[in-house]
C-alpha cells in the first residue's frame, strides 16, 4: 500500500482530468476488474451539473530577472484547482491578491480550490510570499477548463446475496498523502482481499470518485438500486497516519454499519475519537443525506481537519506509514468480517439444551474449575431468541462478537441453532 502511495503522489489529481483518469488507471493494475467510466460535462446530477474538464500543463511566477520564484514542477499545489489560464505581466500588489499562503505554517502549501467560481491562483508558502520584493512578475499558467467528462472507478464483487455492502472513496485531491492516497490504497487492498476469499455473504460495491460531486453523480446514476440494496457503507479516507483512530456516524448514529463500527472499535484498537454527525466532512455528507439515507459511517486513523498538516503540502509520504495504512487496512477488514458473521440465532429446543451429552458442558461439578467459557456459551444461549444479532448479544454479555464466531458455528453445526434469515 504505502508502494502504491509513493507511485501515485506525484500526481495532479482534480475533479476531472488526466490526472484522474491516470490515478483510476494505476488502481485497475492492482484491480484489472475495476471499470473506469465517464459522465459528461454539463450532465444534471441532482441539484448539481457535472463541471468543465479541468487539465494543466505548467505554471510559474517569474520575477524580472526571469527566475521562477514559483513553479508548478516543484508541487502541483502551488496552483489553486481549477485555476483559469493566465499569461500576463502584473506588478506585486496585483500578484498578492492571487497568492494564497498560511501564516500560521510559513513552510506549508495550502491546498485551495475554486471548482465552481472562475479565477486564477497560486498557493505559496508564507516565507515564499514574504521573499518577493516590489516590482513586475510574469505569471503564467497553462491550463484548459472546456467540455469533457468526470471519471470514477467501480467494481461489485457479487456474495451469495443481492445485498450489499458499500466502500467508497475519493481520487480528486493532488499530492496529499493521508487526506488523499491513504483512502484508494487501502480501499484497493481490500477489494484485493475481498477477491480472494472463496465466497462472501454479501456483496461488495467499490467506488473511486471525485469527492462531493463524483458521490452525488455516482448516486444519480445508481439511487434505486443503492437504496433498495445497501446493508452497510464505509467512506474510506484518512486511514494512513499512525495516531490514533476515530468514527463518524451516519446520520441516524444508529445504523448497521454504525453499530459494526462502534463494535470493532471498541475491541481492536487501544484508543479512538467518537464524533458526532455534526462534525462530518466527506461523502458521508450526500450517502447519508435526507432522502438518500444509506447506512454510511467513515472509519478513519486521524479526522481530516484534525491534524496539522491537513490539506497542506506537509501532509506528504512522512505523515503515512506501512504500519499506519495497515492499521487502517485491518480496522475496515474488521468491520467486513463483523458484517459477514452478523447473524440472528434462534435456538432449537426449549429450556436449555442438553450441553454434557454434546461434550460442551462438563460433566462433573467442581469449585476449582474455571467455568468462563461455560458461562460465556450460557449468555450467548440465552439471547439467541431471532431477534438479537451477533453484536447485539456480545455487546450484551460483554465480549467481542469475533469470539461468538467459532461458539455459535459449533452450536449450529449441533442443531441447536438456527439462522434466522430475513
Amino acid at each position: 500500500m504505502y508502494q502504491w502511495a509513493t507511485d501515485l503522489f506525484p500526481i495532479c489529481r482534480s475533479l476531472t482530468g488526466q490526472g484522474v483518469r491516470d490515478t483510476l488507471s494505476y488502481l485497475q493494475q492492482q484491480i484489472p476488474e475495476l471499470t473506469i467510466e465517464s459522465i459528461k460535462s454539463g450532465e444534471q446530477v441532482f441539484d448539481w451539473q457535472v463541471p468543465q474538464e479541468w487539465n494543466i500543463k505548467q505554471a510559474f511566477i517569474e520575477n524580472e530577472s526571469g527566475e521562477r520564484v514559483i513553479d508548478f514542477a516543484n508541487s502541483n499545489l502551488h496552483v489553486m484547482g481549477y485555476s483559469e489560464p493566465i499569461d500576463k505581466i502584473i506588478e506585486l500588489e496585483e500578484l498578492n491578491a492571487h497568492l494564497y499562503s498560511l501564516p500560521n505554517q510559513p513552510d506549508a502549501i495550502p491546498y485551495i480550490t475554486s471548482y465552481y467560481q472562475r479565477r486564477w491562483g497560486f498557493c505559496v508558502t508564507e516565507n515564499q510570499r514574504k521573499a518577493l520584493k516590489p516590482g513586475k512578475y510574469r505569471v503564467k499558467i497553462d491550463s484548459t477548463l472546456e467540455d469533457g467528462i468526470l471519471n470514477y472507478g467501480q467494481l461489485l464483487i457479487k456474495g451469495r446475496s443481492d445485498k450489499e455492502v458499500l466502500l467508497s472513496t475519493y481520487v480528486c485531491h493532488p499530492s496529499l498523502a493521508n487526506n488523499e492516497l491513504s483512502g484508494p490504497v487501502v480501499t484497493t487492498a481490500l477489494a484485493q482481499w475481498l477477491k480472494c476469499l472463496t465466497t462472501t455473504e454479501y456483496s461488495y460495491r467499490i467506488i473511486f470518485v471525485p469527492e462531493t460531486i463524483g458521490a452525488i453523480t455516482y448516486v444519480s446514476r445508481h439511487f434505486e438500486h443503492m437504496k433498495a440494496n445497501t446493508i452497510a457503507g464505509f467512506v474510506v479516507t484518512c486511514v494512513g497516519d499512525n495516531n490514533d483512530y476515530s468514527f463518524v456516524p451516519s446520520r441516524s448514529e444508529k445504523s448497521l454499519a454504525d453499530k459494526v463500527a462502534l463494535h470493532a472499535l471498541k475491541h481492536s484498537v487501544d484508543s479512538f475519537q467518537q464524533y458526532t454527525f455534526l462534525q462530518r466532512g466527506s461523502d458521508e455528507r450526500q450517502y447519508c443525506a435526507p432522502g438518500v439515507d444509506l447506512p454510511v459511517c467513515s472509519v478513519m486513523r486521524t479526522k481530516y481537519g484534525e491534524y496539522p498538516e491537513y490539506h497542506t503540502s506537509l501532509d506528504n509520504l512522512d505523515v503515512i506509514s506501512p504500519e499506519g495504512l495497515q492499521g487502517g487496512f485491518s480496522i475496515i477488514q474488521q468491520c467486513l468480517l463483523l458484517l459477514e458473521s452478523n447473524h440472528k440465532y434462534q435456538v432449537t429446543v426449549l429450556c436449555e439444551p442438553q450441553l454434557g451429552k454434546r461434550g460442551l458442558y462438563p460433566t462433573l461439578s467442581s469449585m476449582t474449575e474455571d467455568y468462563t467459557d461455560v458461562i460465556t456459551m450460557m449468555d450467548f444461549i440465552a439471547y439467541c431468541d431471532g431477534e438479537h444479532d451477533l453484536i447485539d448479544i456480545a455487546n450484551k454479555i460483554g465480549c467481542y462478537a469475533t469470539d461468538l464466531i467459532a461458539l455459535a458455528n459449533r452450536l449450529f453445526n449441533e442443531g441447536l441453532l438456527k439462522k434466522i434469515t430475513e
